[in-house]
């Protein structure tokens, strides 16, 4: 990876089981019981961030919210199947090192890491910074876990843990890095 300015940052809400999601995608569980916790810190959050790194199967889900949720904040796509010229609301990038350089050459200071196999190269990459993980009170069985296998230990630093309305606990952790 070449050097970098910018932070980058996740945002990200769990089961108590670690998943992300269920296994096609469905976030209900997340929607209807993170209503309860209101805004739990996103719009702080955004404060800080100039620009969306998702993977394909997080854009996947996300291109079907109405109204489009992050009009105001550029989003880049990690995908070597999606074409360049797909929805003009999002840039195609095929791997993290060309998506680097868009934040770099940008000037970006905050990266949001969205999506569990993006947020996972991100952390092996040395690319992650921040990890926001909201956990709700539910367990879900199967689904996208948030974490798989890491090649080595990732040390992190309690910043934060909170409980927010509805049972969630929000921990915020720095990643330590050598």
């Amino acid at each position: 990876m070449t050097n970098r300015t910018w932070e980058g940052l996740v945002f990200i809400g769990t089961s108590v089981d670690g998943q992300v999601a269920r296994s096609d995608g469905s976030l209900d569980w997340l929607v209807s019981r993170g209503e309860t916790a209101g805004d739990a810190g996103y719009a702080e959050f955004m404060e800080r961030v100039d620009v969306i790194l998702m993977g394909r199967a997080t854009y996947e889900v996300a291109r079907g919210f109405e109204p489009w949720p992050y009009e105001a904040t550029p989003v880049v796509v990690l995908s070597t199947t999606l074409q360049d010229d797909q929805d003009d609301r999002v840039r195609i990038e095929r791997g993290l090192d060309e998506a680097t350089e868009v934040f770099n050459g940008m000037g970006a200071r905050g990266v949001y890491i969205d999506g569990a196999s993006t947020i996972q190269s991100c952390l092996e990459a040395g690319l992650v910074d921040e990890l926001t993980i909201s956990q709700v009170p539910v367990l879900i069985g199967a689904g996208i876990p948030l974490f798989r296998t890491v090649p080595q230990d990732i040390d992190l630093t309690l910043g934060r843990s909170v409980v927010l309305d509805g049972g969630m606990v929000q921990t915020t952790y720095r990643v330590t890095h050598d």
